[in-house]
């Protein structure tokens, strides 16, 4: 018997309908929910997706950044070659070729000059006499000394010559015979001394003239008429004339020990006065030391400058260039904030490939922003300038051309008149790097 007949049976009618109603709503509610929990799950799984697409992104984005901001951007330049000479600018004092203070051999007054400061005189032109009233007894008694001392020997002459007679006749003995000998020798001797003493005299009353030793110009005259002299040298008082040959002046100047095997004797200088604008006077390096100076770590250099008009004093301050020869071939250059002082060495740091390469170098000559490099640097490299302190081999580097000033876009000349000095620096400029990309931004999460 089935439910429905049961029910049917003991008078129980409806029940079937009523459960079927009920069933049917409550499975609508179940697809309800169903379908709710299921635009839920799909709304989650869309934040989920979204969520984790722009993570993604923001992770790929700040992988880049933090992979373009670990480069490091820096300015190369390429070395240069550097001039074959190297022009020195150095200070000097002329002076004349010949320059000879004169003193007096013999003591007085000054009876007379005759040459005053800027007279040119030829050599043993008189230039002053002293009187020597003393010098002259002195000699007048010598000659009378000389005088007596003759009449002796004519006596003992005579006399030995007798004697000697004698002797020959047995009258004296040898004694007496020897005896008058020795006593003309005594005589002879005194004649030679007395003679010595007339011509010291006479060369020293000679001296009373004061004549030049050679042709020159006199530029010190430190006597008139009245002063008392002294025979020597003792010092500015005792001084009479300074005498100067002016017409081949002589120039001596310190050259560095850094040019010092470049100078050698017959190089050209030229020679320039601020007084004497736009002109010129050539020289030439006759000689130099030979040695360098410990006290300056100097080279002495002399030079020979032609003055044939007088256009040149003594004593004036010039300015020497002085070409000092380079090597057969012209070292390269580089900017001097172009290196790196390890405890190795003396370093520079080259791109290669986009990765840096360190390379020890030896130093040449200093040519202010410039410096030169013997070894260890080609033409064909790329020179980092202003590179960091911490700046390893193999960092990966962004290399960019360093900019040229406005001012030196014809490309800076090697040197300049002043010795290396460079008129434009295009290389000293601050290495600060070429923009970089821009960071992705980083999105609140």
């Amino acid at each position: 018997m089935s439910h429905a007949q049961r029910h049917s049976s003991i008078g129980i009618h409806g029940l079937h309908q009523h459960e079927g109603a009920h069933n049917i709503k409550r499975i609508r509610l179940l697809r309800r929910a169903r379908w709710a929990a299921l635009g839920v799950l799909l709304v989650l799984g869309a934040g989920a997706a979204l969520v984790m697409t722009e993570r993604a992104a923001q992770a790929k984005a700040l992988a880049a950044s933090t992979q373009e901001n670990a480069k490091v951007h820096v300015y190369v330049v390429s070395p240069r070659p550097g001039r074959g000479q190297q022009t020195l600018q150095l200070p000097g004092s002329l002076q004349g070729y010949i320059e000879t203070p004169i003193y007096a051999r013999s003591s007085g007054y000054v009876k007379q000059w005759f040459k005053d400061i800027g007279a040119r005189v030829n050599k043993g032109e008189l230039l002053a006499e002293i009187a020597t009233g003393e010098i002259e007894q002195q000699l007048a008694e010598a000659r009378a000394n000389r005088a007596q001392v003759q009449s002796n020997l004519q006596l003992a002459r005579t006399s030995f010559e007798r004697w000697q007679g004698l002797r020959a006749r047995d009258a004296v003995s040898q004694q007496e015979l020897d005896e008058r000998q020795n006593t003309l020798k005594l005589v002879q001797a005194n004649l030679a001394a007395s003679e010595a003493v007339v011509q010291r005299l006479e060369l020293q009353l000679s001296y009373n003239r004061i004549v030049a030793p050679f042709s020159g110009v006199v530029t010190k005259r430190n006597i008139d008429v009245g002063s008392l002299v002294d025979a020597g040298n003792g010092g500015a008082p005792k001084l009479l004339f300074t005498l100067s040959q002016t017409d081949v002046l002589r120039l001596y100047v310190s050259a560095p020990q850094s040019v010092a095997p470049r100078i050698k004797a017959g190089q050209e200088a030229l020679v320039t006065l601020s007084e004497l604008p736009g002109q010129t006077f050539t020289g030439k390096v006759v000689r130099t030391a030979g040695a360098i100076d410990p006290a300056t770590r100097t080279l002495q250099v002399e030079i020979n400058l032609p003055n044939p008009d007088g256009k040149l004093l003594p004593g004036s301050y010039v300015q020497v260039a002085l070409q000092a020869a380079g090597a057969d071939k012209p070292l390269l250059t580089v900017p001097n904030n172009g290196l790196l002082f390890r405890p190795e060495g003396t370093l520079v740091a080259t791109v290669v490939d986009g990765k840096v390469q360190l390379k020890k170098v030896t130093l040449g000559r200093d040519l202010g922003v410039r410096i030169e490099i013997q070894s260890g640097l080609s033409p064909q490299d790329k020179l980092i300038i202003n590179p960091p302190d911490s700046l390893a081999e193999g960092d990966a580097v962004v290399a960019s051309d360093a900019p040229v000033p406005a001012n030196n876009k014809e490309g800076g000349k090697e040197g300049s008149k002043d010795g290396g000095k460079e008129g434009a620096k295009p290389d000293t400029q601050p290495n600060k790097a070429p923009e970089a990309p821009a960071k992705a931004e980083r999105s609140a999460s």
